[in-house]
């Protein structure tokens, strides 16, 4: 059944993280009688193993629902559930794109947080009309009323006209889905014209190719279109048109403001790009759709396989990621010490370790993943410069980075960071931005009892521990959001791990003057726990250039050569003694340290936490 424009409904629920968001998606499914309590269970929209395990989202989730409303009408709502970590909010922007409206969630025991009010900002940029809803309201430590007077303070209007509803036991979703009928304005889309659909996600499967699901703008898509996609020319006819409601059905046709998915037997990756249009390839549209503003990587690591013959795996793999998650990049890049791997861009740390968990669950691919960087714009000497060289690098790598005697400057990403707190752990919070080389940008109180801070922050220093120091030192009270906010000078060095005399690429990194001593120090002794030990002795150092900063040593294994001497002439021993010092000495100057692929993932692994 096709529904007419002006009783589809399309909208996102969105809310800072573990506030509700699928609980109440649940909740919406049962209402509606999509499922029933024999086929629920919890996080119904939570596809992936990883989501139901850490009881996140990370991947916006749409789903059709037919609601028959107290009008009489039955009405066709498009609920897309959100990811509400910072890391997946280039996936909350997308769902944005493809709504109307917005279902603005908010615990009634904690309140706003800094994601909620960044959620915000983002809808109400969007154009989105948000119906703020207070969740929660069955817990003993709710606070319903004082809440909704801090909603209304921000968003206007009157705290009375709030809904309040509990996920958890269902009170008030019927309200909240009527509101949606009330409330979100249909969507705009000429039936009449040539068809137009945006790509707004796609999964590739191994039977039927990629899967592409699509937002239809304008036009009419049915069963057996030809289509075309228009930024890289690919067309076909559609083999399956179906809507996931809450599990795929099959539909003869979709008409503007309707969302489903199509095969058409893609087999390249790279023909069905998030943000691209669809259209009939026998009557096409002449402009496309405005599509998606890319995401800029925030966070570089090097992935390697452990096993060096699953380097031709490990791209087919990425390449298959990149088309489900459109918020990650990679390039090949070679290491010394590693061999052949990828340089990739994340969001953030979390988005980080979601993907390398997913290569090896998914595909089965064990990998070392390097200490996490982030890009820096490196000024030369003007001297220095060749004639056929930019005076400006970016560096992604810290083993790209030039020598100290070429660099000028160098230019390091920071943050506009949002810190929500309660007024008792001000201090607390200060002192934790000061430590990371923060500056107070402003400060204002929400409440009497809730603070708002905004500090400026190198991207460097949060991507690592900084929000488990904030939740420590705040007892799990305060919250935190940030967005890119350019670059600034920094006095910045390379610190590189030297082991028997020899730079080890994958262990260089790239932190500040005031604190490479430290991290040399951290690393140096970690290494000395993990490198076995060898024939001869190995120096493991820490440098800035040629200056060494720490060293460890392993020290050699040693075979007891006067163990044979039982009494007689002293020189005898020492002769014994002198031939194995010198036989140690020629094994070190012509020995290599065979780093053992453990010892990579452990030190790598604690590298940016120390």
């Amino acid at each position: 059944m096709t529904y007419p424009a002006e009783r589809i409904r399309n909208f996102a629920i969105i809310a800072h993280v573990d506030h509700g968001k699928s609980t109440l998606a649940d909740r919406m499914l049962q209402v509606t009688k999509l499922t029933d309590d024999r086929t629920m269970r919890a996080q119904y929209l939570d596809r992936m193993d990883i989501e139901r395990e850490r009881g996140i989202t990370i991947k916006a989730q749409a789903v059709r629902m037919p609601y028959p409303a107290v009008d009489g009408q039955e009405y066709l709502l498009n609920l897309i559930d959100t990811p509400g970590h910072v890391d997946f909010s280039y996936e909350v922007s997308r769902a944005m794109n493809a709504c109307e409206g917005a279902v603005l969630l908010v615990d009634a025991a904690q309140g706003m947080e800094a994601q909620t009010i960044a959620n915000l900002y983002v809808a109400i940029e969007a154009g989105l009309e948000v119906i703020p809803v207070l969740n929660k309201i069955d817990l003993p430590a709710a606070r319903p009323e004082q809440i909704a007077e801090e909603i209304a303070a921000l968003l206007g209007g009157d705290p009375t006209d709030i809904l309040k509803v509990s996920a958890k036991t269902g009170a008030g979703v019927v309200a909240v889905l009527e509101r949606i009928v009330e409330r979100v304005p249909p969507p705009v889309g000429d039936a009449d014209a040539p068809a137009r659909g945006l790509i707004f996600d796609s999964v590739y499967d191994a039977y039927r190719g990629v899967i592409t699901y699509m937002r239809v703008v304008d036009g009419r898509f049915v069963h057996g279109m030809d289509v075309r996609l228009m930024a890289t020319g690919f067309h076909n006819e559609i083999s399956e048109l179906a809507v996931i409601s809450p599990e795929p059905m099959p539909i003869d046709a979709l008409g503007p403001g309707e969302v489903g998915y199509f095969t058409a037997a893609i087999k390249e990756v790279d023909h069905a790009r998030v943000g691209d249009t669809v259209t009939d390839h026998g009557n096409p549209a002449a402009h496309p759709l405005p599509g998606y503003r890319e995401p800029t990587p925030m966070v570089f690591s090097g992935l390697y396989p452990v096993d060096s013959d699953d380097f031709p795996d490990l791209r087919e793999a990425l390449e298959r990621l990149r088309l489900n998650d459109a918020s990650f990049t990679f390039e090949p890049e070679t290491s010394v010490a590693l061999g052949f791997g990828f340089r990739c861009g994340f969001l953030g740390l979390l988005h980080m370790e979601i993907i390398s968990e997913r290569l090896d669950r998914e595909f089965d691919i064990p990998l070392v993943t390097t200490a996490p960087n982030v890009a820096y714009e490196v000024h030369l000497e003007p001297r220095m410069v060749a004639p056929n060289q930019p005076p400006v690098l970016a560096v992604s790598n810290p083993a790209d980075l030039p020598p100290p005697n070429r660099i000028d400057h160098i230019l390091e990403p920071v943050v506009e960071a949002m810190l929500l707190c309660p007024s008792t752990y001000v201090g607390a919070v200060m002192q934790l931005c000061e430590q990371r080389r923060g500056d107070l940008r402003k400060m204002e109180y929400i409440t009497e009892e809730r603070v708002e801070l905004h500090y400026e922050l190198p991207l460097a220093e949060i991507i690592f521990d900084f929000f488990d120091k904030l939740k420590s030192s705040t007892r799990g009270y305060a919250s935190l959001d940030y967005e890119p906010a350019g670059l600034r000078r920094g006095d910045l060095v390379k610190v590189d791990i030297l082991l028997n005399a020899d730079p080890v690429d994958a262990f260089s990194t790239i932190v500040h003057r005031d604190k490479s001593y430290e991290y040399g120090r951290a690393m140096v002794g970690r290494l000395r726990e993990l490198i076995p030990r060898q024939m001869f002795d190995v120096p493991i150092q820490a440098a800035i250039g040629s200056k060494i900063i720490a060293r460890e040593t392993v020290k050699a294994r040693r075979k007891d050569v006067i163990a044979k001497c039982y009494g007689g002439d002293v020189t005898r021993k020492r002769k014994l003694l002198e031939r194995q010092k010198e036989g140690k000495k020629r094994m070190k100057s012509v020995g290599t340290v065979e780093i053992p692929q453990e010892a990579f993932v452990a030190a790598l692994s604690v590298g940016g936490g120390d």
